[in-house]
């Protein structure tokens, strides 16, 4: 341990935490180290997580977490989504809890700061990076570096706390998910997630059936959300897209034995489950959003590295993916599966 901030509450002295990071996939995997790191220092606490219902199966079977709350968002939209997010905001504040409490609003958003503060908790911890006023709510703001990545921005909290991340490697909870029903799974797969709802990060129907002829024979599992679809043609080649859920999907990522993927939440949980990962960044910064752990690379601006090695120049790029970049990404996942 560290020393920690003297501004910041004694977690011996606290019963109970509520960790406020309700979305999005890839957001909530990148919380997981800190959430845990508090846990080994404290295992006496009592950790809440509130999630949004789509993500909950990333936090199932959490040995860190007693107990994860819905956050039903969508029910919260319409003319009246406001009042009825008031209302069960304060339905979570009557709700059985152990005191004191400390909430840790890992979010930064107007929604999480109000969650926080009419939760009733003592003491609500924040970020500096936090937007929409949130950090009005907040009676202790951790400094943050905004240009850093989200794992390292999150690790600050533990470190207010006086507890220090290790010099090894980081721990990601990720639960085991369950196996798909409906379709065969090969042996000694390939996981390829190339679909994004993010603006220009999808690979093209055109590279996503190059990639797959490079790879021939080895079996290729696809994955992902994608209208309308378009059939990969390979006997090797199996779609699942469309077809499983996140508690499958994870299963899938720990089972295969690499994983490609567009920048997108699946590429940080095969990265986090420890798979040989390669992200596709075409206009986004990898050494921001690209994938954590030291066994995943990136391909960007036509090379593939690790995201630190990339420089402003680099970063700055928006590098359409031509034919040699296609073969280049499938030797590197062939070399590693």
């Amino acid at each position: 341990m560290t020393a920690a901030s003297s501004s910041a509450p004694d977690l011996r002295q606290v019963a109970s935490l509520l960790v406020i990071k309700p979305s999005s996939l890839g957001d909530i995997v990148h919380t997981l180290p800190a959430v845990h790191l508090i846990k080994q220092a404290h295992p006496h606490l009592h950790i809440r997580w509130i999630s949004n219902p789509e993500w909950i199966p990333l936090l199932e079977g959490n040995a860190d977490l007693d107990e994860v709350i819905p956050f039903p968002r969508r029910e919260f939209r319409g003319l009246d989504g406001f009042v009825k997010f008031l209302l069960w905001a304060r339905r979570l504040n009557r709700e059985e809890r152990q005191f004191p409490e400390v909430a840790l609003d890992f979010q930064g958003l107007l929604r999480s700061g109000l969650i926080a503060r009419m939760r009733g908790s003592e003491r609500v911890i924040g970020l500096s990076d936090s937007r929409e006023g949130a950090r009005y709510f907040h009676d202790h703001v951790v400094t943050v570096n905004s240009f850093a990545h989200a794992v390292d921005r999150n690790l600050e909290m533990p470190r207010f706390f006086g507890i220090e991340a290790p010099t090894d490697e980081l721990k990601f909870p990720l639960p085991a998910g369950s196996a798909p029903e409906g379709f065969t799974i090969p042996d000694h797969f390939l996981l390829i997630h190339p679909y994004s709802r993010g603006e220009g990060k999808s690979l093209s129907h055109e590279n996503l059936q190059a990639l797959c002829d490079c790879l021939a024979p080895r079996p290729v599992l696809i994955v992902g959300r994608q209208s309308p679809t378009q059939e990969i043609m390979g006997r090797h080649v199996i779609s699942a897209v469309n077809k499983t859920s996140l508690s499958e999907l994870l299963w899938l990522i720990h089972h295969a034995t690499a994983c490609l993927s567009v920048d997108s939440g699946p590429m940080h949980m095969a990265a986090a489950a420890g798979k040989p990962t390669l992200g596709i960044h075409t206009w986004s910064d990898p050494r921001k959003v690209g994938p954590y752990q030291d066994q995943a690379v990136v391909w960007k601006a036509g090379r593939i590295a690790h995201r630190n090695d990339f420089t402003d120049l680099d970063a700055g790029q928006n590098q359409p993916i031509e034919a040699p970049n296609i073969r280049r990404m499938a030797d590197f996942l062939l070399t590693h599966a």
